[in-house]
């Protein structure tokens, strides 16, 4: 088991509306740099990263994408 990264983020809160999609999928999610991405302001200089265990990233892939959320890239 290890940690994968599925997506990042360039603000805060699009970040915490796909953590929270996936954790109502029962998918466990870990936000890395989440406060290094508010220190630095909303320009996107220090993005939030949003991590999966390795064995659910194509499951979280999954809802993200059905809901209309932004996903890798």
């Amino acid at each position: 088991m290890a940690l994968v990264e599925l997506a990042r983020f360039p603000s805060q809160i699009e970040a915490d509306l796909a953590r929270l999609a996936l954790e109502s999928a029962m998918i466990d999610v870990v936000l890395f740099d989440e406060g290094m991405a508010g220190f630095y302001g909303p320009a996107g200089l220090i993005p939030v990263r949003l991590m999966v265990l390795d064995e659910d990233l194509d499951l979280a892939r999954s809802v993200l994408r059905e809901g209309g959320l932004p996903g890798p890239g």
